[in-house]
């Protein structure tokens, strides 16, 4: 790992632990959760946005902190997390965000004990079936899950869940593998 990487997942740590912290003695945990949550989806979903958090020359100082507190406004978001928008746009430390949402979440899950899963499908799953593989994983494990979903339409059917270091590969393209194999075998 590069250093320039290194201190930016470090930074960015540095600064969700402060927000964690900062949100929980508030009692705003879960109103800052949400924001948070809100932020990750507008940063993926609004090109336009994205360009200004992660380019310097997009806009000075002043003009991203209104942005930012327009945001705030608008997803009314909680105090804490208002404060700490503003502060890393002074700081200019908003290309972290990013990481920042990241590492909160990250903090979150384990203040939480939950277990983190990926999970990757060859169709598109619904709110429910994911649901429900939440549920039978966390049954299983006996401990919460969070699970981190992607589609992929090049896998050939079926499944692939992580968790931990437990991996099970259900998908066609892995019995494909795995029949290829034996009949080179034998």
């Amino acid at each position: 790992m590069s250093s320039k990487s290194t201190f930016l997942s470090s930074a960015s740590k540095s600064y969700a632990i402060a927000l964690y912290e900062l949100a929980r003695e508030n009692s705003e945990l879960s109103e800052t959760e949400d924001g948070m949550n809100g932020l990750k989806k507008l940063l993926s979903d609004n090109s336009d946005f994205k360009k200004m958090i992660l380019s310097p020359t997009a806009a000075n100082k002043d003009e991203k902190k209104k942005v930012m507190y327009r945001i705030a406004e608008q997803y009314q978001f909680s105090k804490t997390l208002k404060k700490f928008l503003g502060f890393i746009t002074i700081k200019n430390r908003l290309f972290f965000l990013n990481q920042i949402i990241d590492s909160f979440f990250n903090i979150l899950s384990i203040n939480r004990g939950e277990l983190k899963a990926k999970l990757t499908s060859s169709k598109q799953l619904s709110g429910k079936e994911l649901e429900n593989i939440q549920s039978e994983l966390s049954r299983d494990f006996k401990s919460p899950i969070k699970i981190d979903y992607t589609y992929d339409p090049n896998l050939l059917a079926g499944l692939i869940i992580q968790v931990g270091s437990i991996m099970v590969d259900a998908s066609i393209q892995n019995k494909l593998k795995q029949l290829e194999k034996s009949m080179i075998e034998t």
